[in-house]
């Protein structure tokens, strides 16, 4: 229930991994365990690529989620495999990131790109309850634009029948993240090229109404971070 979520984050773990295969073992200096720091990047994205197993084959699939608390919602048809997977108790991941830049250096080795991301691992639960699924739910819509789950028609119950919600928990989490200019070697400073940065960010462009009465009802609200 959503009582249940109302864990602090730092409840979950403290400033190390929560387990081996959460630790990251390479370029260990941008790692980091911190709660809110896994928080603030999943609230900051829009597309989490879900990994699971079926029929001893590995498959990710892309899709929007949502945060409430201390889990992620993860959605999508009743009859979805990947849903069907999670639902059973079987091993899955979400795996978040944050495009920020592409960074250019004096060799090719060295060109890199800087980025936010978080991998979520863990064991999902299926959300059966009414109350808490219509939450979730209501939460995706948020995210998309905040205050629009109460202006809309929420699911009947022949729609939510038909939608599966699962919540993985942010308990065994890593967020890796990139900053700064290229780390060229010593002996490649001579080399006569441009370096730098290419900062990136995700911006969204005027919206476009249906072409029926659309126009006469104010503009939804962009989604949260997204200039």
């Amino acid at each position: 229930m959503l009582g249940d979520m109302n864990r602090s984050a730092s409840s979950l773990y403290g400033s190390g991994p929560a387990s081996p295969r959460s630790t990251i073992r390479r370029r260990v200096q941008r790692a980091s365990y911190d709660p809110e720091q896994v928080f603030a990047i999943l609230d900051a994205g829009l597309v989490a690529h879900v990994a699971f197993v079926h029929a001893e084959h590995p498959f990710v699939i892309p899709m929007m989620y949502a945060r409430i608390d201390c889990e992620l919602m993860l959605h999508g048809s009743a009859v979805s495999r990947m849903l069907e997977v999670g639902a059973s108790g079987a091993a899955m991941s979400a795996c978040v990131t944050i495009l920020d830049g592409l960074v250019y250096a004096r060799s090719a080795f060295h060109h890199s790109m800087n980025y936010r991301s978080v991998m979520v691992l863990g064991h999902a639960r299926e959300v059966t309850d009414e109350a808490e699924k219509r939450a979730w739910l209501d939460a995706l819509i948020e995210r998309s634009a905040p205050g629009r789950s109460k202006q809309v028609r929420p699911a009947n119950t022949k729609e939510l029948a038909a939608t599966r919600v699962l919540a993985l928990p942010i308990e065994e989490a890593s967020a890796k993240i990139r900053s700064g200019g290229p780390i060229d070697d010593e002996e490649d400073m001579v080399v006569p090229v441009w370096t730098g940065q290419l900062p990136i960010s995700l911006r969204a462009m005027s919206h476009l109404p249906t072409p029926d009465d659309a126009p006469k009802f104010p503009q939804p609200e962009r989604p949260r971070g997204i200039d």
